[in-house]
């Protein structure tokens, strides 16, 4: 969650937000356009990227107006302002005009760490926006967000949530607003469980379709979602080897209607459509190759390699190469 310095003014001259999570930027800039607004509501909000702040840019932006108007200006990315720019908004940081709140979102680290160095000395507010990288971190932001609300959740509640949600806030705060607004009282695990059952074990499926499909990419950051949240391996190469024995089995049937097939092969009709939609660009050698891809895979998760989540992805990335990626 969010963290912020004594300086807690919403309308302070500067807010600079570190980090990059996404969510409490997003957050950070929310607050201070809320007080702004609550303040004035005529407030007008400014949010550029640093291709849009050029070299006199924000002078325009903060000079004097003839209203007296309030004004949030927003700066994201500043770590890639050019020099030039930083220039200005440095020569900006030592009188920043009144009734304007200038709101810098900085990914933190090295580079433009002048620009973060001079936002701080001239005395701005800061909140703290890390990339929450550690479970233990998630859980304590889902337990925030129950607390947020004003309702309680049961410890194994929260982390039953984040077992089945993952590592994305968004979808975390999502879910939490969800079961606030749905159920009354405390939230426990039977709760989370009738909602979010079955989502992680579902991912298993996703990586599978991505595969066959020839998105490499896509399945592998399905997958890296998938063991993240605790699938287990050995569900993964069950997914895939369905999912490329359903394209052996369909590209050797006879042609036929979907519901001729689907008693032919034992699938049901819907499946039979979405294998064919997947099958397109698929030759047997690809099924062979894929084939075997999967059961080294198994062989690595079971037991038979060091490595099994690289064993997986080495299957990820042949079965899509097998594909012959569609572009898609």
């Amino acid at each position: 969650m969010a963290r912020k310095t004594v300086n807690d003014d919403l309308l302070a001259p500067v807010t600079l937000a570190v980090g990059q999570e996404d969510l409490l930027l997003d957050r950070a800039v929310q607050e201070v356009v809320a007080a702004a607004r609550a303040a004035d509501a005529d407030t007008d909000v400014r949010d550029l990227t640093p291709d849009q702040l050029q070299p006199g840019t924000l002078a325009e932006l903060t000079s004097p107006s003839l209203f007296a108007e309030r004004k949030v200006v927003v700066v994201r990315n500043a770590q890639d302002l050019s020099a030039d720019t930083v220039k200005d908004v440095k020569a900006y940081l030592q009188a920043p005009a009144e009734e304007i709140t200038l709101v810098l979102l900085h990914a933190g680290g090295a580079k433009g760490k002048g620009l973060l160095d001079a936002a701080r000395k001239a005395g701005a507010r800061e909140v703290a926006c890390p990339k929450m990288t550690k479970p233990a971190d998630r859980l304590a932001f889902v337990r925030q967000e129950f607390r947020a609300t004003g309702r309680s959740a049961t410890p194994e509640a929260c982390q039953a949530l984040v077992d089945a949600i993952g590592s994305d806030l968004r979808e975390l705060a999502s879910a939490v607003s969800q079961l606030v607004a749905d159920v009354e009282g405390t939230v426990d695990e039977a709760v989370v469980g009738r909602y979010y059952t079955g989502r992680a074990e579902a991912s298993s499926f996703t990586v599978a379709d991505r595969a066959v499909e020839g998105r490499a990419a896509e399945a592998l950051e399905a997958l890296r979602w998938s063991l993240a949240t605790g699938v287990a391996p050995v569900m993964i190469t069950s997914a895939l080897a369905q999912g490329v024995r359903a394209i052996g089995k369909l590209s050797s049937a006879r042609g036929g209607r979907p519901a001729d097939l689907a008693r032919e092969l034992g699938m049901p009709p819907w499946k039979i459509d979405r294998v064919r939609q997947q099958m397109r660009g698929w030759t047997p050698d690809g099924v062979a190759a894929a084939l075997r891809a999967v059961a080294e895979a198994d062989a690595g998760v079971k037991g038979g390699g060091d490595d099994p989540e690289y064993a997986l992805e080495k299957a990820v990335v042949a079965i899509a190469l097998a594909a012959r990626s569609r572009g898609r």
